[in-house]
């Protein structure tokens, strides 16, 4: 019986690029909704939403897959995606507050 390393990087992969990816963009979202943050913040969200969406199609792809390296790339590379649209969505979002004030 043959066991698959990745599979618990898939499932708990999967969870981090949801928790990760969808909650901070939606919080930054209603920030900007709600007059909460600089509008220009707003650009910020033009960039990072279609990586996050992008880091979904991916991990959603790699969650489904067979082959266990190719599993592993793409996994990987979501959690990057998702890793690099944080950095941009609320770093920039923090710099723009503290630039504005």
């Amino acid at each position: 019986m043959v066991t698959d390393a990745t599979r618990s990087l898939r499932w708990y992969g999967g969870l981090a690029v949801l928790f990760f990816g969808i909650g901070p963009a939606v919080m930054l979202t209603l920030l900007v909704v709600q007059d909460r943050t600089p509008g220009s913040v707003g650009v910020l969200l033009i960039f990072g939403v279609p990586l996050v969406l992008l880091a979904l199609v991916i991990a959603g792809l790699g969650m489904t897959g067979s082959d266990p390296e190719l599993t592993s790339r793409r996994m990987h590379l979501a959690m990057a995606l998702v890793a690099g649209a944080d950095v941009l969505m609320l770093g920039g979002n923090a710099i723009i507050r503290m630039i504005a004030e």
